[in-house]
């Protein structure tokens, strides 16, 4: 029998050169980058995506290696090549060089995004927050303190607050383009419109993605336009540079859709660990005989459950057009109990039948 240490030493080994090969094929990304620059080409590109994953496959079973595994390993290396690539981008980018950005409320965890993402454009950044700054920015504790004449404002405070922060810009009446990153428009579209009557290059953004992410393909960032296309086009040049899609609207439709993509679904996954919490058996136990559906929702309900729940309350509380999308969900629920309490079969299919429909309308 081999000595355990022996082989367990020789796994060690390969796992080291496995990842001294990760780095070195990251390193080429580097010159990927730079061509793709020159010749004007995107960052993506899907055809030669699946051509290294078909090949990871078929050289997995040459060698007797799942494909699946060749597949998650070689899908793992494409997203760190796309990371550096898309950084790579903003940095060259450098729609920031030689201009200053405040971000008030920067200390926060949107904020801190924000900070990071404009500091990678070469911005020189100053936060505003009594809880301090990001490594690399400028620090106030109070933006009234200083004039805000910088060439960007971003407000990324909680929503309560940035509807005032808003509205005493308008008064100070900063000369660069101000927008605020909140997850609805209502409650801020008063400091918003004075910005706008005051003649400040006003719009409105939302990025539909969280703080920890680090890649902005298949992200969107939505631009709300306030009645100053020139701030709105300069909000979207920011992205630009990324692979993230960018999708335009208006301050009244954001809040009713965002009450579906945003309002539905943070509902579903709290009414879902609400009722297994209540359920009276450990989530430990339900874990051991998990279902893949199972799974996938205990994953999505562990990120929600992770965020703030007081910002969570606001999207739900704040939003007008937010108990519609609520009472559907409790319709649909009742309507769920209706067919299986009362053994409707006909109707259970049906419901499932016309979802089926609705969701082959997706891309």
């Amino acid at each position: 029998m081999p000595d355990l240490d022996e082989v367990r030493a020789r796994i060690s080994a390969i796992d080291d050169e496995v990842v001294r090969l990760a780095a070195e094929r990251l390193a080429l990304v580097a010159r990927v980058a730079q061509a793709k620059r020159a010749a004007g080409a995107p960052i993506r590109d899907r055809a030669r995506e699946r051509e290294v994953l078909a090949r990871a496959r078929d050289v997995a079973a040459r060698f007797g290696l799942p494909p699946r595994v060749a597949e998650s390993i070689v899908g793992a290396l494409i997203r760190s090549s796309l990371v550096s690539q898309e950084r790579d981008r903003v940095v060259h980018a450098a729609r920031g060089a030689g201009r200053r950005a405040l971000v008030i409320g920067g200390a926060g965890r949107m904020g801190r995004w924000m900070s990071a993402f404009l500091l990678s454009q070469g911005y020189a950044v100053t936060v505003a927050d009594p809880a301090g700054a990001p490594d690399g920015c400028a620090h106030v504790a109070d933006w009234t303190a200083i004039r805000p004449d910088h060439d960007l404002v971003v407000v990324a405070a909680p929503l309560a607050a940035s509807a005032g922060i808003l509205r005493d810009l308008a008064r100070a009446r900063p000369p660069g383009v101000v927008f605020d990153v909140g997850s609805l428009k209502g409650p801020l579209a008063s400091g918003i419109r004075a910005l706008a009557a005051a003649g400040a290059k006003v719009t409105s953004v939302h990025p539909m993605f969280g703080p920890d992410t680090d890649l902005l393909s298949g992200r969107h960032v939505i631009l709300v336009d306030a009645g100053v296309p020139e701030a709105t086009a300069e909000a979207r040049a920011l992205f630009e540079p990324t692979m993230a899609t960018l999708v335009e609207m208006g301050l009244d439709e954001h809040d009713r859709l965002i009450g579906w993509v945003l309002g539905l679904s943070h509902a579903v996954a709290i009414s879902f660990f609400a009722a297994l919490a209540g359920s009276g058996e450990p989530a430990s136990r339900l874990a051991r005989l998990s279902s893949t559906t199972f799974q996938a929702q205990i994953e999505v309900s562990r990120r929600v459950a992770s965020e703030n729940p007081h910002l969570y309350y606001e999207i739900q509380r704040m939003n007008p057009h937010g108990l519609a999308p609520l009472r559907a969900l409790a319709d649909a629920v009742a309507a769920l109990l209706g067919d299986v309490s009362g053994g409707d079969e006909r109707s259970f299919v049906t419901r499932m039948e016309q979802g089926r429909a609705w969701l082959e309308d997706l891309p």
